[in-house]
C-alpha cells in the first residue's frame, strides 16, 4: 500500500511537453499489440469457431464446444436463480432510465421543411443487425450490456447480439445474462476479446456478421475495433476508462480521492486524475488517496491503477486548468468548482458531471446517459453511444416543376463550374417541350 501514497503532485509548468499525448508503452509494444490483433482476426477468419473454442481455452481458461458457444434459454433460467429480487429491480430500473433518455432523444432528430416549392424530409431507419461486446475479467458489466442493448432496442434493431467472456468454468456472469433478457437481447455467446470481435464483423458458421460493433473493452478488443473498422462500421474508440477531477478550493477533496478510487477499480489500466488551482487541495487529495486506496476492496488493483496512471496536477489560474482539461479531453470529467455550469461551457469530455453530488458512479448507474464513452482523448472528436448511433439517417426529397424552375439557374452555374454539363441537361430536359 506504501507505493500508493507516492502518487506525484506536478506543478503545471513543469509537465513534460509531451505528457498528455495518449500513446502506448512505446512504438514496439504498439506494434506487437497490433501484430497480435491481427494474428487472432486472421484465425478467426480461417477456422471460424474451431478458433472461438481454442482461445477460450487459451486466454479464459474455459472448456468450450462448437455446442456450447452460444448460450441457451437454459442458461438464462439458471441465471435468474443466481441474481437476487434487489439485483433485477436495480437492473430494471437501469434499463428504463436510459430507455426514456433515448426516447427523449428521437424526437428531436428528425427534420421536416419546405421552402419554395421544395419538400425535403429526413428519416431514422435502423440498422440491420449490431454487435454488442460486454467486457467481463474482473467485473461484471451487466451496465455495459444495458448502455449498448437498449439504445439499439429503441432504435428498433431487429437483431442484437452480445459477446461476453465466459470464466473458467464457461459460465458467463449471471447478471449479464439476465441483463440481457430484460433488454430483449436475441442472440448472446461465450466469446470475449479480440476473437469475438472478430467474429462479429466476419462471421462463424454459429455467429452471423453483423452490420456494426459497439462497446467498450481491453487494449486489444480496442485494436481489433479499429482493424475491422474497415469492413464493419464501429462506435468509436472506447479503451481502458478515464476520470479526470477539475476542482478549486471549494472543492472536497475526500469526495475526490473516493472518485478517483472508484474510477482504479475497473482495472491496472484505469486513468483518474485531478487538475487543481489549489495547491492545499492537492495535498489533501493525495494524503486521502492513500488512506482510501489502502482500504479498499480490491486494492491491489486499485493501487497499481493509482500508482501507474494517477496523478495531480496543480495549475496557476483556472484558465490554465481549463486548457490542460481540454488537452486531456477525458471519458469523465467531475467539475468540482464554486460554479461548476458556468465553467461547463468551455470544457471537452465524453461526459461532463456538475458539483459534489454527480459522481461517475451517478452516471454509470442511475441518470440515464451512457457510459460507453470516447477514451484516449478521442472525446475531441467523439460522443457518447446513443440510439443516434444505431440508425442510418436517410434524406427525402420532392420537388415541384416550380420549386425546380426556382432553383435552376443556380444549378447551371454550379454544373459548369465543376464541369459536369450534364447535370444541367437533366434538369433542362423538364421545361423543354
Amino acid at each position: 500500500m506504501q507505493k500508493q501514497s507516492q502518487i506525484r503532485v506536478w506543478k503545471s509548468e513543469a509537465l513534460p511537453p509531451d505528457w498528455f499525448k495518449r500513446q502506448k508503452a512505446n512504438e514496439k509494444s504498439s506494434l506487437e499489440l497490433e501484430n497480435s490483433v491481427k494474428a487472432i482476426i486472421t484465425q478467426v477468419k480461417e477456422k471460424g469457431d474451431a478458433a472461438l473454442v481454442e482461445f477460450a481455452l487459451k486466454f479464459d481458461k474455459a472448456e468450450l464446444t462448437l455446442r456450447t458457444l452460444k448460450i441457451r434459454k437454459e442458461e438464462i433460467k439458471e441465471a435468474y436463480n443466481k441474481t437476487s429480487l434487489e439485483q433485477v429491480s436495480a437492473l430494471k430500473f437501469m434499463k428504463e432510465r436510459v430507455n426514456a433518455f433515448q426516447k427523449q432523444m428521437l424526437t428531436q432528430t428528425e427534420i421536416d421543411s419546405s421552402a419554395d416549392g421544395i419538400y425535403v424530409k429526413t428519416v431514422l431507419r435502423p440498422l440491420e443487425s449490431v454487435g454488442c461486446y460486454v467486457p467481463g475479467g474482473q467485473a461484471a458489466y451487466p451496465s455495459t450490456l444495458i448502455m449498448t442493448a437498449v439504445p439499439a432496442k429503441v432504435a428498433g434493431v431487429p437483431r442484437i447480439v452480445v459477446c461476453s467472456p465466459s470464466d473458467a468454468k464457461g459460465k458467463v456472469n449471471p447478471l449479464v445474462l439476465v441483463a440481457a433478457d430484460i433488454c430483449g437481447v436475441d442472440e448472446i455467446y461465450k466469446v470475449g476479446g479480440a476473437q469475438a470481435i472478430a467474429a462479429l464483423a466476419y462471421g462463424t458458421k454459429c455467429i452471423e456478421p453483423v452490420r456494426k460493433i459497439v462497446g467498450p473493452g481491453s487494449k486489444y478488443v480496442t485494436a481489433a475495433k479499429v482493424l475491422v473498422s474497415t469492413d464493419v462500421a464501429i462506435d468509436m474508440p472506447a479503451g481502458p476508462s478515464e476520470v479526470l477531477v477539475l476542482a478549486d478550493e471549494s472543492s472536497d477533496a475526500r469526495f475526490i480521492a473516493f472518485d478517483m478510487v472508484s474510477q482504479a477499480e475497473h482495472g491496472g489500466d484505469s486513468v483518474a486524475g485531478l487538475i487543481t488551482t489549489s495547491e492545499k487541495v492537492a495535498l489533501l487529495v493525495q494524503e486521502n488517496l492513500a488512506k482510501v486506496a489502502a482500504s479498499a476492496e480490491r486494492s491491489e488493483k486499485v493501487c497499481e491503477a493509482l500508482g501507474k496512471y494517477g496523478f495531480i496536477i496543480v495549475c496557476k489560474n483556472m484558465e490554465e486548468a481549463i486548457r490542460l482539461v481540454n488537452q486531456f479531453a477525458p471519458e469523465h470529467l467531475e467539475v468540482m468548482t464554486v460554479k461548476p455550469k458556468e465553467i461547463s461551457e468551455k470544457l471537452t469530455a465524453g461526459l461532463i458531471l456538475l458539483g459534489p453530488y454527480s459522481p461517475v458512479a451517478l452516471s454509470d448507474y442511475g441518470s440515464g446517459t451512457n457510459h460507453v464513452l470516447p477514451t484516449g482523448g478521442f472525446a475531441q472528436s467523439f460522443s457518447s453511444l446513443s440510439v443516434l448511433d444505431f440508425m442510418r439517417r436517410v434524406s427525402i426529397v420532392e420537388s415541384s416543376r416550380t420549386g425546380l424552375e426556382r432553383v435552376r439557374d443556380s444549378i447551371k452555374v454550379m454544373a459548369q463550374a465543376e464541369n459536369l454539363p450534364n447535370h444541367y441537361k437533366a434538369i433542362q430536359a423538364r421545361f423543354e417541350k
